[in-house]
Protein backbone atom coordinates (compact mmCIF):
# COMPACT_ATOMS: atom_id res chain seq x y z
CA UNK A 1 0.00 0.00 0.00
CA UNK A 2 1.64 3.48 -0.92
CA UNK A 3 0.62 7.42 0.48
CA UNK A 4 1.41 10.34 -0.75
CA UNK A 5 0.88 13.38 1.71
CA UNK A 6 1.33 17.13 0.53
CA UNK A 7 1.37 19.38 3.42
CA UNK A 8 0.68 22.57 1.31
CA UNK A 9 0.69 24.97 3.83
CA UNK A 10 2.15 24.58 7.32
CA UNK A 11 0.67 26.91 9.94
CA UNK A 12 1.78 28.57 12.84
CA UNK A 13 5.63 28.87 11.91
CA UNK A 14 7.43 31.71 10.82
CA UNK A 15 7.70 32.24 6.99
CA UNK A 16 6.45 29.48 4.18
CA UNK A 17 7.00 25.71 3.87
CA UNK A 18 5.60 22.85 2.26
CA UNK A 19 6.38 18.77 2.97
CA UNK A 20 6.79 16.28 0.48
CA UNK A 21 5.90 12.54 2.13
CA UNK A 22 6.20 9.13 0.15
CA UNK A 23 5.08 5.80 1.91
CA UNK A 24 5.42 2.74 0.73
CA UNK A 25 4.86 -0.75 2.96
CA UNK A 26 5.22 1.07 6.44
CA UNK A 27 8.68 3.10 5.27
CA UNK A 28 9.30 6.57 3.96
CA UNK A 29 10.93 6.66 1.27
CA UNK A 30 10.99 10.26 0.35
CA UNK A 31 10.75 12.97 2.89
CA UNK A 32 11.60 16.63 1.17
CA UNK A 33 10.88 19.88 3.49
CA UNK A 34 10.61 23.07 1.34
CA UNK A 35 10.98 26.12 1.93
CA UNK A 36 8.61 28.30 -0.54
CA UNK A 37 10.07 31.64 0.68
CA UNK A 38 11.78 33.67 -2.13
CA UNK A 39 15.55 34.61 -2.36
CA UNK A 40 16.79 37.36 -0.39
CA UNK A 41 19.96 38.30 -0.90
CA UNK A 42 21.43 39.81 1.86
CA UNK A 43 24.55 38.30 1.64
CA UNK A 44 24.91 40.09 -1.87
CA UNK A 45 23.27 43.11 -0.56
CA UNK A 46 26.02 44.02 2.18
CA UNK A 47 28.96 43.29 -0.56
CA UNK A 48 30.76 46.49 -1.62
CA UNK A 49 29.24 48.49 1.31
CA UNK A 50 31.27 50.30 4.48
CA UNK A 51 31.94 47.50 6.83
CA UNK A 52 29.79 49.45 9.61
CA UNK A 53 26.79 48.83 7.73
CA UNK A 54 26.47 45.26 7.77
CA UNK A 55 24.68 45.45 11.30
CA UNK A 56 21.91 47.60 10.28
CA UNK A 57 21.63 45.79 6.81
CA UNK A 58 21.25 42.00 8.12
CA UNK A 59 18.86 43.04 11.09
CA UNK A 60 16.35 43.45 8.62
CA UNK A 61 16.63 39.53 7.53
CA UNK A 62 14.69 39.02 10.45
CA UNK A 63 12.23 41.08 12.95
CA UNK A 64 12.24 38.51 15.60
CA UNK A 65 15.69 38.10 15.46
CA UNK A 66 16.91 41.60 14.20
CA UNK A 67 18.84 42.04 17.58
CA UNK A 68 20.72 38.82 17.22
CA UNK A 69 21.63 39.29 13.30
CA UNK A 70 22.97 43.04 14.67
CA UNK A 71 25.04 41.49 17.69
CA UNK A 72 26.76 38.81 15.95
CA UNK A 73 27.37 40.77 12.48
CA UNK A 74 28.88 43.33 14.97
CA UNK A 75 31.20 40.78 16.39
CA UNK A 76 31.61 39.26 13.02
CA UNK A 77 33.03 42.28 11.58
CA UNK A 78 34.75 43.25 15.18
CA UNK A 79 37.10 40.04 14.49
CA UNK A 80 37.28 41.45 11.15
CA UNK A 81 39.66 44.40 11.67
CA UNK A 82 41.15 43.03 15.10
CA UNK A 83 39.01 45.30 17.59
CA UNK A 84 38.48 44.28 20.74
CA UNK A 85 34.92 45.09 23.07
CA UNK A 86 34.94 46.43 26.33
CA UNK A 87 33.43 44.27 28.70
CA UNK A 88 30.48 46.66 29.31
CA UNK A 89 29.82 46.73 25.58
CA UNK A 90 29.44 43.01 25.77
CA UNK A 91 26.91 42.63 28.74
CA UNK A 92 24.87 45.25 27.10
CA UNK A 93 24.89 43.17 23.78
CA UNK A 94 23.99 40.16 25.35
CA UNK A 95 20.92 42.21 27.29
CA UNK A 96 19.33 42.53 23.90
CA UNK A 97 20.18 39.08 22.72
CA UNK A 98 18.40 37.98 26.11
CA UNK A 99 15.50 40.43 26.09
CA UNK A 100 15.32 39.04 22.41
CA UNK A 101 14.98 35.12 23.41
CA UNK A 102 12.40 35.79 26.10
CA UNK A 103 9.67 37.62 23.45
CA UNK A 104 10.76 34.88 21.30
CA UNK A 105 10.28 31.70 23.20
CA UNK A 106 7.51 33.34 24.42
CA UNK A 107 5.64 33.96 21.50
CA UNK A 108 6.51 30.96 19.92
CA UNK A 109 5.33 28.58 23.36
CA UNK A 110 2.20 30.19 23.53
CA UNK A 111 1.23 31.38 20.62
CA UNK A 112 1.95 29.08 17.69
CA UNK A 113 3.01 25.60 20.27
CA UNK A 114 0.33 26.09 23.29
CA UNK A 115 -2.22 25.30 20.67
CA UNK A 116 -1.77 22.21 19.39
CA UNK A 117 -1.16 20.47 22.79
CA UNK A 118 -4.78 22.35 23.87
CA UNK A 119 -6.77 20.94 21.04
CA UNK A 120 -7.19 24.48 19.05
CA UNK A 121 -6.41 25.46 16.09
CA UNK A 122 -4.89 29.05 16.92
CA UNK A 123 -4.12 31.27 19.78
CA UNK A 124 -7.08 33.24 19.01
CA UNK A 125 -9.36 30.53 19.17
CA UNK A 126 -8.49 29.91 22.44
CA UNK A 127 -8.32 33.12 23.92
CA UNK A 128 -12.00 32.90 25.95
CA UNK A 129 -11.06 29.86 27.90
CA UNK A 130 -6.90 30.44 28.04
CA UNK A 131 -6.96 34.23 28.86
CA UNK A 132 -4.91 33.78 31.60
CA UNK A 133 -2.09 31.70 29.77
CA UNK A 134 -2.49 34.31 26.80
CA UNK A 135 -2.07 37.16 29.21
CA UNK A 136 0.98 35.37 30.75
CA UNK A 137 2.67 35.17 27.32
CA UNK A 138 1.70 39.07 26.43
CA UNK A 139 3.51 40.06 29.50
CA UNK A 140 6.74 38.01 28.84
CA UNK A 141 6.81 39.87 25.22
CA UNK A 142 6.57 43.49 26.79
CA UNK A 143 9.33 42.62 29.04
CA UNK A 144 11.17 41.05 26.22
CA UNK A 145 10.81 44.27 24.10
CA UNK A 146 10.99 46.77 27.10
CA UNK A 147 14.71 45.03 27.10
CA UNK A 148 16.09 45.88 23.78
CA UNK A 149 14.65 49.36 23.51
CA UNK A 150 15.69 50.23 26.77
CA UNK A 151 19.43 49.02 25.88
CA UNK A 152 19.37 49.45 22.06
CA UNK A 153 17.00 52.54 21.33
CA UNK A 154 14.44 50.56 19.62
CA UNK A 155 12.69 47.14 20.27
CA UNK A 156 12.83 45.57 16.66
CA UNK A 157 15.59 46.66 14.11
CA UNK A 158 17.93 48.09 17.05
CA UNK A 159 19.80 51.27 16.16
CA UNK A 160 22.20 51.57 18.95
CA UNK A 161 24.86 49.06 18.60
CA UNK A 162 27.61 49.97 16.50
CA UNK A 163 30.82 48.33 15.69
CA UNK A 164 32.84 48.99 18.84
CA UNK A 165 30.63 49.86 21.20
CA UNK A 166 26.62 52.03 21.36
CA UNK A 167 26.19 55.05 20.19
CA UNK A 168 23.93 55.82 22.54
CA UNK A 169 24.18 54.12 26.50
CA UNK A 170 21.07 53.26 28.41
CA UNK A 171 20.45 55.09 31.39
CA UNK A 172 21.13 53.62 35.20
CA UNK A 173 17.07 54.56 35.57
CA UNK A 174 16.23 52.85 32.55
CA UNK A 175 18.43 49.42 34.00
CA UNK A 176 16.93 49.87 36.74
CA UNK A 177 13.26 49.88 35.43
CA UNK A 178 14.77 46.56 33.31
CA UNK A 179 15.28 45.03 36.83
CA UNK A 180 12.24 45.86 38.66
CA UNK A 181 10.04 44.58 35.52
CA UNK A 182 11.91 41.38 35.30
CA UNK A 183 11.70 40.92 38.80
CA UNK A 184 7.86 41.39 38.50
CA UNK A 185 7.60 38.99 35.60
CA UNK A 186 9.65 35.99 37.15
CA UNK A 187 6.59 33.91 38.09
CA UNK A 188 5.35 34.28 34.52
CA UNK A 189 8.47 32.48 33.64
CA UNK A 190 7.98 29.56 36.16
CA UNK A 191 4.38 29.39 35.03
CA UNK A 192 5.35 28.71 31.69
CA UNK A 193 7.96 26.02 32.51
CA UNK A 194 5.54 24.34 34.59
CA UNK A 195 2.48 24.51 32.28
CA UNK A 196 5.00 22.80 29.36
CA UNK A 197 6.34 20.61 31.82
CA UNK A 198 2.98 18.88 32.20
CA UNK A 199 1.98 18.90 28.68
CA UNK A 200 1.55 15.01 27.26
CA UNK A 201 4.59 15.16 24.19
CA UNK A 202 4.35 12.23 21.76
CA UNK A 203 6.57 9.46 22.95
CA UNK A 204 9.25 9.83 20.32
CA UNK A 205 12.90 9.77 20.34
CA UNK A 206 15.64 10.03 17.79
CA UNK A 207 19.16 10.83 19.12
CA UNK A 208 21.42 13.07 16.86
CA UNK A 209 24.35 15.43 17.47
CA UNK A 210 23.26 18.08 19.11
CA UNK A 211 25.07 21.56 18.76
CA UNK A 212 25.52 24.80 21.03
CA UNK A 213 28.04 27.13 22.37
CA UNK A 214 29.70 26.54 25.71
CA UNK A 215 32.29 28.38 27.77
CA UNK A 216 33.94 28.19 31.15
CA UNK A 217 32.08 31.15 32.73
CA UNK A 218 28.38 30.69 31.78
CA UNK A 219 25.13 29.38 30.07
CA UNK A 220 26.70 30.39 26.55
CA UNK A 221 24.81 33.19 24.42
CA UNK A 222 27.82 35.42 22.75
CA UNK A 223 30.90 33.54 23.24
CA UNK A 224 32.06 29.66 23.07
CA UNK A 225 33.06 26.91 21.53
CA UNK A 226 31.02 24.71 19.11
CA UNK A 227 30.48 21.82 21.72
CA UNK A 228 28.47 18.30 20.95
CA UNK A 229 28.72 14.76 22.33
CA UNK A 230 31.61 14.05 20.08
CA UNK A 231 33.06 17.41 18.78
CA UNK A 232 34.54 20.64 20.05
CA UNK A 233 35.96 22.92 17.97
CA UNK A 234 36.37 26.62 17.70
CA UNK A 235 34.08 29.20 15.57
CA UNK A 236 37.20 30.02 13.47
CA UNK A 237 37.23 26.54 12.29
CA UNK A 238 33.48 26.51 11.01
CA UNK A 239 34.60 25.39 7.44
CA UNK A 240 36.58 22.28 8.68
CA UNK A 241 33.38 21.10 10.10
CA UNK A 242 29.96 22.36 8.25
CA UNK A 243 29.48 22.42 4.83
CA UNK A 244 26.68 23.98 3.28
CA UNK A 245 24.68 22.51 0.27
CA UNK A 246 21.47 23.32 -1.66
CA UNK A 247 18.49 20.75 -2.69
CA UNK A 248 16.17 21.46 -5.76
CA UNK A 249 13.46 21.02 -4.01
CA UNK A 250 13.27 24.40 -1.70
CA UNK A 251 15.08 27.69 -1.75
CA UNK A 252 16.53 27.21 1.52
CA UNK A 253 20.47 25.90 2.25
CA UNK A 254 20.59 22.59 3.98
CA UNK A 255 23.81 22.46 6.22
CA UNK A 256 25.50 19.22 7.71
CA UNK A 257 28.21 18.27 9.83
CA UNK A 258 31.25 16.20 8.15
CA UNK A 259 27.91 15.10 6.06
CA UNK A 260 25.59 14.18 9.12
CA UNK A 261 22.55 16.47 10.72
CA UNK A 262 22.43 18.06 13.76
CA UNK A 263 20.16 19.53 15.74
CA UNK A 264 20.44 23.37 17.32
CA UNK A 265 18.22 25.43 19.52
CA UNK A 266 17.37 25.41 23.28
CA UNK A 267 16.83 21.29 23.66
CA UNK A 268 20.91 21.59 22.46
CA UNK A 269 21.83 24.13 24.62
CA UNK A 270 19.99 22.51 27.89
CA UNK A 271 21.32 18.88 26.41
CA UNK A 272 25.26 19.96 26.74
CA UNK A 273 24.66 23.05 29.25
CA UNK A 274 22.44 21.93 32.10
CA UNK A 275 25.18 22.04 34.38
CA UNK A 276 25.18 26.29 34.09
CA UNK A 277 21.30 26.91 34.28
CA UNK A 278 20.59 29.57 36.57
CA UNK A 279 19.01 28.16 40.36
CA UNK A 280 15.73 28.86 39.51
CA UNK A 281 16.00 27.19 36.18
CA UNK A 282 17.24 24.00 37.35
CA UNK A 283 14.76 23.80 40.09
CA UNK A 284 11.80 24.06 37.87
CA UNK A 285 13.17 20.52 35.71
CA UNK A 286 13.90 18.85 39.01
CA UNK A 287 9.91 19.28 39.30
CA UNK A 288 9.13 17.80 35.85
CA UNK A 289 9.27 14.50 34.60
CA UNK A 290 11.38 15.01 31.97
CA UNK A 291 14.84 14.48 32.16
CA UNK A 292 18.44 15.75 30.42
CA UNK A 293 19.77 15.35 27.91
CA UNK A 294 16.66 14.79 26.39
CA UNK A 295 16.32 13.33 22.64
CA UNK A 296 12.82 13.91 21.70
CA UNK A 297 12.49 16.81 19.47
CA UNK A 298 9.07 18.00 20.60
CA UNK A 299 10.79 18.29 24.18
CA UNK A 300 12.68 21.90 22.75
CA UNK A 301 9.46 23.42 23.58
CA UNK A 302 9.79 22.38 27.55
CA UNK A 303 13.63 23.34 26.78
CA UNK A 304 12.41 26.83 25.66
CA UNK A 305 10.37 27.62 28.69
CA UNK A 306 13.19 26.33 30.63
CA UNK A 307 15.14 29.24 29.12
CA UNK A 308 12.44 31.69 30.03
CA UNK A 309 13.34 31.16 33.89
CA UNK A 310 17.21 31.09 33.09
CA UNK A 311 17.13 34.41 30.57
CA UNK A 312 14.84 36.11 33.50
CA UNK A 313 17.51 35.23 35.98
CA UNK A 314 20.45 36.30 34.00
CA UNK A 315 18.54 39.51 32.85
CA UNK A 316 18.96 40.52 37.10
CA UNK A 317 22.13 39.46 37.79
CA UNK A 318 24.01 41.36 34.41
CA UNK A 319 22.36 44.51 35.68
CA UNK A 320 23.28 43.99 39.57
CA UNK A 321 27.33 43.76 38.17
CA UNK A 322 27.06 46.50 35.15
CA UNK A 323 28.39 49.65 36.57
CA UNK A 324 27.62 51.99 33.88
CA UNK A 325 30.75 54.00 32.50
CA UNK A 326 30.67 56.55 30.02
CA UNK A 327 31.62 55.12 26.59
CA UNK A 328 31.73 56.49 22.94
CA UNK A 329 32.20 54.00 20.04
CA UNK A 330 35.79 54.19 19.59
CA UNK A 331 37.85 55.38 16.59
CA UNK A 332 38.78 52.21 14.23
CA UNK A 333 41.73 52.26 12.39
CA UNK A 334 40.61 49.93 9.56
CA UNK A 335 42.61 47.21 8.52
CA UNK A 336 41.78 44.33 5.92
CA UNK A 337 40.83 41.15 7.58
CA UNK A 338 38.59 37.62 7.86
CA UNK A 339 35.99 37.20 10.90
CA UNK A 340 33.91 34.75 11.55
CA UNK A 341 31.49 34.59 14.50
CA UNK A 342 28.48 32.74 16.23
CA UNK A 343 25.94 33.30 18.63
CA UNK A 344 23.30 31.80 20.06
CA UNK A 345 20.04 33.18 19.18
CA UNK A 346 16.14 31.91 20.30
CA UNK A 347 16.36 28.93 17.38
CA UNK A 348 19.84 28.33 17.84
CA UNK A 349 23.67 29.21 16.47
CA UNK A 350 23.87 32.02 14.11
CA UNK A 351 26.77 32.57 12.02
CA UNK A 352 27.72 35.59 10.29
CA UNK A 353 31.42 35.85 8.71
CA UNK A 354 33.01 39.29 6.41
CA UNK A 355 35.81 39.74 4.62
CA UNK A 356 36.76 43.04 4.65
CA UNK A 357 39.20 44.95 2.37
CA UNK A 358 40.27 49.31 2.78
CA UNK A 359 37.05 49.17 4.77
CA UNK A 360 34.75 47.74 2.52
CA UNK A 361 32.93 44.26 2.84
CA UNK A 362 34.72 42.01 0.15
CA UNK A 363 32.09 38.95 0.90
CA UNK A 364 29.95 37.85 3.64
CA UNK A 365 28.16 34.30 4.48
CA UNK A 366 25.13 34.07 6.93
CA UNK A 367 23.59 30.58 8.29
CA UNK A 368 20.78 30.74 10.23
CA UNK A 369 20.15 28.23 12.75
CA UNK A 370 16.79 27.14 10.61
CA UNK A 371 19.20 25.95 7.56
CA UNK A 372 21.37 24.01 10.11
CA UNK A 373 17.99 22.41 11.35
CA UNK A 374 16.63 21.69 8.02
CA UNK A 375 18.77 17.90 7.36
CA UNK A 376 17.64 17.24 10.94
CA UNK A 377 14.09 17.69 10.77
CA UNK A 378 13.92 15.94 7.91
CA UNK A 379 15.37 13.06 9.11
CA UNK A 380 13.19 13.39 12.54
CA UNK A 381 10.33 12.97 9.77
CA UNK A 382 11.46 9.61 8.59
CA UNK A 383 11.64 8.27 11.56
CA UNK A 384 8.74 10.11 13.03
CA UNK A 385 6.36 8.74 10.43
CA UNK A 386 6.24 5.65 10.63
CA UNK A 387 4.87 5.06 14.39
CA UNK A 388 2.17 7.06 13.22
CA UNK A 389 1.16 5.42 10.50
CA UNK A 390 -2.20 3.70 12.08
CA UNK A 391 -3.79 7.65 12.67
CA UNK A 392 -6.59 9.24 10.46
CA UNK A 393 -4.64 11.34 7.53
CA UNK A 394 -5.99 14.61 9.03
CA UNK A 395 -4.63 13.25 12.61
CA UNK A 396 -1.31 12.64 10.95
CA UNK A 397 -0.32 15.85 9.37
CA UNK A 398 -1.62 17.36 12.63
CA UNK A 399 1.18 15.35 14.53
CA UNK A 400 3.87 15.70 12.12
CA UNK A 401 3.16 20.13 11.99
CA UNK A 402 3.37 19.66 15.51
CA UNK A 403 6.66 18.15 14.90
CA UNK A 404 8.01 20.76 12.72
CA UNK A 405 6.53 23.40 15.16
CA UNK A 406 8.75 22.23 17.97
CA UNK A 407 11.94 23.37 16.47
CA UNK A 408 10.33 26.68 16.30
CA UNK A 409 11.59 27.40 12.25
CA UNK A 410 12.27 30.22 10.69
CA UNK A 411 11.51 29.69 6.85
CA UNK A 412 12.17 33.63 6.00
CA UNK A 413 15.49 34.03 7.96
CA UNK A 414 16.69 30.25 6.19
CA UNK A 415 16.16 31.66 2.66
CA UNK A 416 19.40 32.20 0.12
CA UNK A 417 4.87 26.32 6.49
CA UNK A 418 2.62 23.66 6.17
CA UNK A 419 1.90 22.02 2.47
CA UNK A 420 2.13 18.46 2.16
CA UNK A 421 2.30 16.19 -0.57
CA UNK A 422 1.38 12.39 0.80
CA UNK A 423 2.51 9.37 -0.73
CA UNK A 424 1.67 5.82 0.74
CA UNK A 425 1.58 2.83 -0.67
Amino acid sequence: MSKNIKLSHITKIEGHASLNLSIDNGKVKKCELQSTEGSRYFEGLVKGRIYEEAPEITSRICGICSSAHTVCAIQAMERAIKFKPSEQTIMLRELMTLGERIRSHATHLYFLALPDFLGYESALAMAQKYKRELSTALRLVKLGNNIVKKVAGRDIHPVSAQVSGFLTLPTQESLDEIKEETDERKSDAITTAELFAKLEYPDFERKTQYFSLRNKFGYATLYGDLVSESSNFPQKELHSYLKEYHQEHGTSNFVVKRGMSYMVGALSRINNNFDQLSKDAKKVVKKAKHKFPNFNPFMNNFAQAIELVHCLDRVSEIIDFVELKHEKPHEIKIKDGHGIAAIEVPRGILWHEYTVKAGKIKAANIITPTCQNLRNMNDDIKAFVPTILDLPKEKMILEIEKLIRAYDPCFSCSTHFLKVKFKRT
